[in-house]
């Protein structure tokens, strides 16, 4: 018999985007429960909690001994952060939450300040792929990591045996295309960003798919309604024992816009399998157990039935990804079986989970009338109206018992309760009601006061006029020299090709080199090459991280760390928390550059950030020229130019378009065609086994010198991704013309096709 305590600890999480499937779930077997309040939840559309239904549901949850997790998930404006949040979450706080979801590493860091005690757990929006990254958001106090759900068994096995940190991973629901925390489709397309909680989904739109020549790619399928974008929906729930065994501490469901009857019923069904896996295992061993274990047809047909999208993947926990994963004809989410449902309703959503108590009533003649109950090891007693003796008809125990029995709306029912009364007594209806009541109240409390807290660490610190809390300094030793005021220039290339017309450029001060310039088997030389003919021209040399740092990304690295010293570059531009945690613990000493999508939206971000001791940070794309003039721009880098890149995906749009060519490890630009006759560009980097999608237009920033520079702005890049060589003079003189000397207007100049981002709109 195995006696393994960490079977008892598996979690069964479910989402709740309103109080009646807040309820539902729980009724269905939900260990905890996540859900949002009225804001910074990164689901603004569903119709999440009001503060009083907020505070019941954590009691409810505490009552039935479960949890709930509020999503703050967002990405915060500075004012919110400063004003807003601490008072919004303070309440939650003293009522008892037991955990907050994070993206923003400012929210991150106030809430590690401000409420002792609270865990956290990091978003899947913080893209966390590997055990560095994991190993960073537990030094800083993070309680669980959400992984990206692109990550493989493998990745996950590896954070457990190297990180002393919980793991909560998706197991049921929609897929997200691109890498959470990644995806600036929406926003850049509409204005409603991902990041605050208001994607408007274009990825389940369909596009046609064209060639490096915007030829028409025959895919096998209609040619104008392909959804290439939309994956099918996650189904894991044959995966139970491979989860658990390779690390899994949560199972998550997705589905907060989602109705009650579809979130019980997924609940149940997997509440069924994690229970039958478990319970094996105790019984037996982990062998027999796996080897034992199978979903049946009907319970298959039944999540089949509570809604899917063209059918089920079991997403990439077994691949890397796949034409597969993909719905092409059907994005839409699709259910069957009324009848199942009007069932689900029926036994999670009308009915109402009850807690069994017991009870013991005394009912003594010229004594308070007395109720103890007991609900598991708790004890409470409750004294109500003296007895009196009867005048006429004494009282019954069919009558007695009938009224203390009557529940009601509480969340309790009597499994037994014992009566000692005298014979001759007398005590009013109303009196025992509320003696009932007055004990199931005292009850409730019980329960819910060891989750309580008196008030937050902070509620001196934070409140009043002493907000908002300001940035005092990011200054350090290391960036401290490149303060001065003087304009930089960075150019950054996915082509080596360019370095030569960018050796003679004066106005450029550095280079970025991206790692898709080099393959993994000429890497070390050509960037060791490169770098010494760039420096002879006295420009510096960072390289580029790829986008997403997985495991076998993060394992080349690792077996040629020596290499990347001996390379002379001057450092690392990074995208990801996993790629800055990798470079500081192994290359302490280098210079580190935080790309745009290490989102710092605001000062709580840069102070949390910069204690990993970064040169510069990168302006995110969805900030407004307003609020850029808000932030602390101090050793920060806009983007003043290039095709922003709007998703990073493990898809690939080349292999999945080519019906009968699959993966032919061909690196080329693929376009993507939208109803409106735009054109994507989508590049395959085939090293690291991603895709990236790029704008249809370039951002131009070059008129707004001036205003960049009263920000506090003196470091600017250049980014040429999917551009021909002839283009990089082109722009070149363009910022030199325009930005440098602020003669001609864009228009005159340049006449393509461009935009200026979210610089005037920004985001909600």
């Amino acid at each position: 018999m195995n006696s393994n305590k960490r079977y008892q600890n598996i979690e069964l999480l479910a989402p709740a985007g309103s109080m009646e499937t807040f309820r539902a779930v729980i009724n269905a077997g939900a260990d905890a429960v996540y859900l949002g309040g009225g804001r910074f939840g990164a689901r603004a559309y569903a119709d999440n909690f009001t503060e009083e239904e907020l505070l019941s549901a954590i009691d409810y949850a505490h009552i039935h001994g479960r949890k709930v997790y509020l999503t703050v998930n967002t990405l915060f404006k500075e004012r919110e952060l400063t004003e807003d949040l601490y008072s919004y979450l303070l309440p939650y706080y003293k009522q008892g939450l037991d955990a907050v979801i994070i993206q923003d590493m400012g929210a991150f860091q106030m809430v590690r300040e401000a409420f002792p005690g609270l865990s956290i757990h990091t978003s899947t929006q913080m893209t966390v792929t590997n055990r560095y990254g994991a190993a960073m958001m537990k030094e800083m106090g993070a309680d669980r990591v959400v992984t990206a759900r692109e990550m493989s068994l493998t990745e996950i096995r590896d954070i457990r045996d190297h990180v002393d940190i919980e793991i909560e991973s998706f197991v049921h629901g929609a897929l997200c295309y691109c890498y959470s925390g990644q995806c600036l489709l929406s926003s850049m397309l509409g204005g409603r960003s991902g990041n605050r909680g208001r994607c408007a989904q274009p990825c389940r739109l369909s596009y046609e798919v064209f060639d490096e020549k915007k030829h028409p790619v025959k895919t096998g399928k209609k040619e104008r309604d392909i959804y290439i974008l939309s994956p099918k929906d996650l189904c894991t729930v044959s995966m139970i024992p491979d989860l658990i065994e390779n690390g899994v501490d949560s199972f998550k469901i997705e589905g907060r816009m989602k109705k009650a009857e579809y979130a019980a019923g997924v609940v149940s069904v997997y509440r069924k399998y994690i229970d039958r896996y478990i319970n094996a295992c105790l019984r037996t061993d982990e062998v027999t157990a796996k080897k034992d274990f199978k979903v049946t047809k009907e319970d298959m047909q039944h999540l089949y039935d509570f809604g899917n999208r063209s059918g089920f993947t079991d997403g990439y926990y077994k691949r890397h990804n796949g034409r597969e994963m993909i719905t092409f004809d059907k994005p839409s989410h699709t259910k069957g079986n009324e009848a199942l449902w009007e069932e689900i309703k029926e036994c999670y959503v009308r009915s109402e989970k009850k807690e069994k108590i017991n009870g013991t009533l005394r009912l003594k003649k010229d004594f308070p009338a007395k109720l103890e109950i007991t609900w598991n090891d708790v004890r409470i007693s409750a004294d109500g109206d003296v007895v009196q003796a009867a005048l006429k008809q004494p009282l019954t125990e069919e009558k007695v018992s009938a009224s203390i029995k009557k529940t009601g709306n509480t969340p309790y029912e009597f499994e037994k309760l014992d009566i000692d009364m005298d014979d001759d007594i007398f005590l009013p209806v109303q009196a025992l009601n509320v003696l009932r009541r007055n004990a199931l109240e005292l009850l409730s409390e019980t329960l819910t006061a060891p989750a309580r807290r008196d008030k937050a660490g902070a509620d001196e610190k934070i409140s009043g006029e002493d907000r908002p809390v300001k940035l005092v300094s990011v200054q350090n030793e290391k960036n401290a020299a490149s303060g001065n005021g003087k304009s930089q220039l960075s150019v950054s290339i996915e082509n080596r090709g360019f370095i030569k017309k960018l050796l003679d450029e004066s106005c450029v001060d550095s280079i970025y080199l991206d790692s898709s310039c080099y393959t993994r088997e000429n890497l070390f030389a050509a960037l060791k090459e490169d770098t010494v003919r760039i420096h002879l021209s006295g420009k510096k040399v960072y390289y580029i991280m790829p986008a997403v740092f997985r495991f076998p990304t993060l394992s080349f690295y690792e077996k040629n760390l020596s290499e990347m010293k001996q390379t002379g570059i001057d450092g690392f531009v990074v995208k990801s928390y996993d790629e800055l945690a990798f470079i500081r613990k192994n290359l302490p000493d280098t210079d580190i550059i935080l790309d745009h999508n290490l989102y710092i939206w605001n000062s709580y971000a840069k102070r949390q950030l910069w204690d990993m001791q970064p040169v510069r940070d990168t302006v995110p794309f969805e900030l407004n020229r307003k609020e850029l003039q808000n932030r602390d721009n101090t050793q920060s880098e806009i983007v003043l130019y290039g095709n922003l890149p709007l998703m990073i995906s493990a898809q690939c749009v080349h292999a999945n378009a080519g019906a009968d060519r699959g993966c032919d490890k061909v690196r080329t630009v693929t376009y993507l065609k939208d109803r409106y006759g735009k054109y994507f560009p989508v590049k395959n980097n085939c090293t690291e086994c991603y895709n990236t999608i790029y704008n249809t237009a370039p951002l131009i920033l070059f008129p707004y010198r001036d205003e960049l520079e009263k920000m506090g702005i003196h470091a600017y890049r250049i980014s040429f991704t999917t551009e021909q060589e002839s283009q990089v003079k082109q722009i070149l003189n363009l910022y030199k013309t325009v930005f440098l000397n602020g003669k001609n207007s864009l228009q005159e100049l340049y006449m393509g096709e461009y935009t200026g981002g979210h610089y005037k709109r920004g985001v909600e």
